[in-house]
């Protein structure tokens, strides 16, 4: 798959089947991952790679706990309280394995880990694999107690939990808006 496939076509996948992803898979996309700029020229990244199904399925149940006393959006959206409310709910959707991108604290954290996790997710496409940043998992994990289920040092920000694994389908494509442009010249 060309590079231009790989962006047209990614797509947050929710739906997974029970086919663990090789440790060699996952080091590819790392490798990928590591190909991204960052600030500085810093790499400031570390991978965390979950596999442990009952580590995912604790994360899964502190970080809905933690999200419906936090989040002000959890708590004013009918919809995210009726699922995070649910316990058969997983934040993970079952994926075999979750990557936890972190970086030290510092003032491009967050950008850094994007930059190499959008890289992690276009080169898991690439080879036919799913993925999807999962949102509800980040201010859990970085909580004291989420950083330590990671095996994180305090200063370190846990930023993109992206889920890998093998689709159980293809997801179709979500129509896009048309780009707003401003030119100034």
């Amino acid at each position: 798959m060309d590079l231009k496939e790989a962006i047209y076509s990614r797509r947050a996948v929710r739906e997974f089947t029970s086919q663990p992803v090789d440790e060699e898979v996952l080091r590819q996309l790392i490798d990928a991952a590591i190909q991204a700029p960052s600030a500085v020229n810093q790499q400031p990244w570390l991978f965390t790679i979950v596999r442990d199904k009952a580590l995912l399925s604790r994360i899964s149940r502190e970080a809905k706990a933690h999200m419906l006393k936090t989040s002000a959006a959890a708590l004013a959206s009918h919809h995210f309280q009726s699922i995070l409310e649910n316990p058969d709910f997983d934040i993970f959707y079952h994926a075999p394995a979750l990557v936890v991108i972190s970086a030290p604290e510092g003032p491009w954290v967050v950008e850094d880990c994007a930059l190499a996790a959008e890289n992690l997710m276009l080169a898991a496409c690439a080879v036919g694999l799913g993925t999807c940043w999962i949102g509800f998992a980040q201010g859990w994990l970085g909580t004291s107690e989420g950083k330590s289920s990671l095996k994180l040092a305090g200063t370190t920000v846990p930023a993109a939990p992206i889920i890998v694994g093998h689709p159980k389908m293809a997801v179709a494509p979500v129509p896009r808006k048309a780009a707003k442009i401003d030119w100034i010249s």
